[in-house]
């Protein structure tokens, strides 16, 4: 089973996407902030990071810059955010995302590029 780190500050969203991402067969774990977040991510390994851009302490950027920086194996990333303006587009592909979604998020689009990204057949 694949296991994907969640990263957001917001309780509804990380049970927004925990629901869509269980519901379709993957383990989830939850992080409140990019400092978390990567505290697990050097102590478990993940498939997939499904990261927000605003959030305390550290943010998504910040988070997915860090752990790009780390020698661990590395797992591609989504990067949710409100933002919808192309220059935070730009600045989360530069950070280390692999792809960007526009929230709310849409649970089928979102696991479009989940499957996509960890290389599921069935996508």
């Amino acid at each position: 089973m694949k296991h994907i780190l969640i990263v957001d500050d917001a309780a509804t969203v990380r049970m927004f996407h925990r629901q869509i991402l269980e519901t379709a067969g993957y383990a989830v774990d939850e992080a409140v902030n990019g400092i978390e977040a990567l505290e697990k991510s050097l102590l478990s390994s993940f498939a997939l990071y499904v990261v927000d851009v605003n959030m305390p302490k550290l943010d998504g950027y910040g988070f997915l810059r860090e752990l790009r920086g780390c020698d661990i194996p590395q797992a591609p990333a989504i990067m949710v955010s409100t933002e919808a303006a192309a220059d935070d587009q730009k600045l989360a592909y530069a950070s280390g995302a692999n792809a960007y979604l526009i929230k709310p998020s849409n649970p089928a689009q979102l696991l479009l590029h989940v499957r996509l990204l960890i290389g599921e057949a069935d996508a």
